[in-house]
């Protein structure tokens, strides 16, 4: 037996061993665990590729006119989801954009559809317009959409900036994570394409049809560095002047080489709808458009995007630097000719040989394994109503939105209302505007009117939804998927009176102001669905058939890097990516 002396001691010693135990052990066992992470280094560039209107589905499909090096690296070196959707229902080039950018739904970041009415103002809005911040370039045209009314009150506002843009994005928090060193641009054709990327903190470029040169605005700089001006002053894309976009390969090689001329497609003046296309000679007023409406919108996209990258040494320090460039070509040759078409099918081969050449040029530049990539689209695409035609889908059809204030259920409501001049305002992609200071007049409540409405439009062949804004408001609607994605997309200041989703394959035919083949910006899988890919920086190749989302991509991008995230950032950081 131990004598009290001793008991007490051994009881001492014990006591220290447990108070030991307890502070000692997790701090062992903390870095026993910690030990097996391997976090990823930092990148000295993120490349952030959006090709617009790339459907999910159309790398593989059109698999047999690609090359090497482009789609192919991509999908054989990269991490490929395969099952990547959009949640909101709209899906427009702004919302997609800035959705990639923020990691989040336009219900946070504001964007809810390329145009919106602003009751404030009295006038439509477009997405990105600043009149604060002049384009630099004096008489250089801006990329305002005008699939709109001429009867409505717009103006045509020269500037542009993020400002409308209510979250933060990526390139922001990079921006504030390594105290304004890194390095952050974005280029496009399309305005909305690069400033929604550039965010607030980076600087923006895009190409004007007036000029045929890459423009911005006084947001980002009070005068062109010098280096832009030289390459302004090269006059790329006059060297197309005379030219035609002709087939890569021969017709035999393509899925519809014996398709080339269909009547459903859009016959753009002097583009046609056959091959070659003409792009005309460099003083014909329409000539800088069709080079958009062809690859050569890519191709000069990526040749600035290189004297960019050379001439602000991106990537050439320990400080991660960010370039966004967005490929509009898919998008708009989608909307002239199809998905399914021999257009597609070539301009798809062509954006592969110019991914191919941007990869190179990284490559050569900062190295493949300095720099994290990542693939993705603002949205899909659907297919055309002849296409469907012919293959026996006889419901697919385009929709008069010009009807609807016409039709005899809406002259009734009128009549019951005691209004004799136009109920419905008009109809901006997706929402319904009511004449909201005729409700006013008579004394009718707005929210009683907007049900009443939306009951009957949902009586409108070729319409699946009608869902009035105070219903969302107050969010007094069954909890379904389709009604979850338009709630994603409501915003109470921006959106309409009435959001209407028309029935699958059911399109408006409107397009900038051009009657088009085809249009996106639909809840349907077709529309929702497009590729997320990350490659290079030293991924290990991987396909992964789970279910994502393209916000995930923004968080993934920020947790790679240490940064936080966007604030409004809804998505989730994507494991293999981040290999733990």
């Amino acid at each position: 037996m131990l004598s009290k002396r001793h008991s007490n001691r051994f009881n001492f010693l014990l006591s220290m061993m447990l108070v030991a135990a307890i502070f000692i052990m997790p701090l062992v066992t903390y870095a026993q665990d910690k030990a097996p992470i391997n976090l990823p280094s930092k990148p000295r560039l993120v490349l952030q590729i959006t090709v617009d209107a790339l459907r999910g589905d159309l790398p593989r499909r059109y698999a047999h006119v690609l090359g090497n090096g482009g789609f192919r690296y991509l999908m054989e070196q990269g991490i490929v989801y395969t099952n990547a959707h959009y949640q909101h229902a709209n899906t427009e080039t702004i919302v997609g954009h800035v959705s990639l950018a923020t990691g989040s739904v336009p219900a946070a970041h504001g964007m809810v559809a390329n145009v919106w009415f602003d009751r404030e103002q009295g006038r439509l809005t477009y997405n990105i317009e600043d009149a604060r911040y002049r384009l630099l370039t004096a008489g250089a045209d801006v990329d305002q959409k005008t699939e709109i009314d001429p009867t409505q009150k717009m103006a045509k506002v020269d500037g542009r900036s993020p400002a409308a843009i209510l979250s933060s994005t990526f390139s922001d928090e990079l921006a504030v994570h390594f105290a304004g060193k890194s390095k952050i641009f974005a280029v496009s054709v399309k305005d909305r394409g690069a400033v929604s990327l550039a965010g607030q903190s980076g600087k923006a470029f895009w190409f004007s049809k007036s000029s045929g040169e890459f423009v911005t605005s006084t947001y980002y700089y009070q005068q062109y560095p010098d280096w832009v001006n030289t390459w302004n002053a090269r006059k790329r894309a006059m060297l197309y002047a005379g030219k035609s976009w002709k087939l890569l390969h021969s017709p035999e090689l393509y899925l519809f080489g014996d398709a080339d001329d269909r009547e459903y497609e859009t016959d753009f003046p002097g583009f046609g709808r056959i091959f070659p296309h003409p792009y005309g000679a460099a003083d014909d007023k329409y000539f800088t458009t069709r080079l958009t409406l062809s690859p050569a919108g890519d191709e000069l996209t990526l040749d600035f995007a290189k004297a960019l990258l050379d001439n602000e040494q991106l990537g050439q320090d320990d400080v991660p630097d960010y370039l966004a460039i967005s490929f509009s070509s898919t998008d708009y040759v989608g909307h002239l000719f199809g998905a399914s078409s021999l257009e597609s099918e070539d301009n798809l081969a062509r954006l592969d040989r110019t991914l191919a050449d941007l990869l190179a040029y990284v490559d050569k530049k900062v190295g493949l394994a300095n720099t994290l990539i990542v693939l993705s689209a603002d949205h899909g695409q659907p297919e055309v109503p002849g296409h469907l035609h012919e293959y026996g889908n006889k419901s697919a059809q385009h929709f008069d939105t010009h009807s609807l204030d016409k039709t005899p259920a809406i002259a009734a409501l009128k009549k019951q209302f005691g209004i004799g001049e136009a109920l419905i305002e008009a109809f901006f992609q997706p929402y319904v505007y009511l004449n909201r200071d005729l409700i006013r007049e008579k004394g009718l409540d707005l929210a009683e009117v907007e049900r009443v409405v939306a009951e009957e439009l949902m009586k409108f062949d070729g319409v699946a939804a009608a869902i009035s804004s105070s219903a969302l408001h107050t969010a007094n609607l069954p909890d379904t998927l389709l009604i979850r994605s338009v709630l994603r997309n409501f915003h109470p200041k921006r959106s309409g009176d009435i959001y209407l989703v028309f029935e699958p394959n059911v399109f408006i035919s409107d397009f900038d102001g051009l009657t088009v083949a085809s249009t996106h910006g639909s809840p349907w899988r077709y529309d929702t669905f497009v590729p997320v890919i990350f490659a290079g920086a030293g991924l290990q190749p991987k396909t992964i058939s789970r279910s994502i989302t393209p916000y995930d991509i923004a968080p993934t991008l920020a947790n790679y890097l240490g940064v936080k995230p966007p604030s409004a950032a809804i998505g989730n950081p994507l494991i293999e990516v981040l290999g733990n």
